[in-house]
């Protein structure tokens, strides 16, 4: 059953000048996501956009406000085959509970869009 849909949509030219700001890359991204973006070379502003719009899907797909929960709290991570997917710590952890947030991202002509779907319960 599904609570709750987010999408969000980033303008990556936006993030050219805040790839350099280390207080916004602390404030917003985790360490492991921080080294994700650099590892991209030539497409760190795209991955940056991608995954500051992947947080604010989550938060729209939770129906809470950007003021509610620490982004840096929610962590976009990739699986081997390269598929998005959150882990949630501290407060954002108490906020989804024990229910599953897909996740989705892509990239084109020139935005960074994120879809997350809230779901109900978890999955083993």
């Amino acid at each position: 059953m599904i609570l709750g849909i987010g999408i969000d949509a980033c303008q990556i030219s936006r993030f050219e000048s805040k790839a350099l700001e280390s207080n916004f890359a602390h404030r917003y991204f985790t360490s492991g996501e921080q080294d994700y973006i650099r590892s991209k070379g030539k497409q760190a502003v795209q991955t940056l956009a991608s995954l500051f719009a992947s947080k604010e899907a989550a938060l729209k797909a939770l129906g809470i406000g950007i003021a509610s929960i620490p982004l840096s709290e929610i962590e976009i991570c990739h699986t081997l085959q390269g598929q998005p997917y959150y882990k949630f710590l501290g407060k954002a952890a108490q906020a989804v509970g024990l229910h599953t947030l897909h996740l989705s991202i892509t990239h084109e002509a020139g935005l960074a869009i994120a879809v997350a779907i809230l779901e109900k319960g978890t999955y083993d």
